[in-house]
């Protein structure tokens, strides 16, 4: 349980830190107070980082998917030969 509760504490640690007065000046209104460095430079960065984000969010969707119910069902499967394997 305590595992559980460091890392939620961790995770959260992000949402409490807060960007210096400098790296504010720099930011958009949208990210000013909570991310640090300079912004973006064009309205591409955040197409980017709205096509990175799906693409991750996709990746973990399936692996987790896959990694639950695999769904390989043949007796020939590379899965079975490593399974069996003695």
């Amino acid at each position: 349980m305590k595992k559980y509760i460091f890392s939620l504490l961790l995770i959260f640690y992000g949402l409490w830190a807060d960007a210096c007065p400098a790296c504010e000046k720099q930011q958009p209104k949208i990210l000013r107070g909570f991310t640090h460095g300079g912004g973006p430079d064009s309205q591409w960065d955040y197409v980017i980082v709205w096509i990175t984000v799906a693409v991750v969010l996709l990746t973990l969707f399936y692996s987790v998917k896959w990694l639950y119910k695999p769904g390989e069902k043949g007796k020939n499967h590379i899965k079975n030969f490593i399974l069996n394997a003695q």
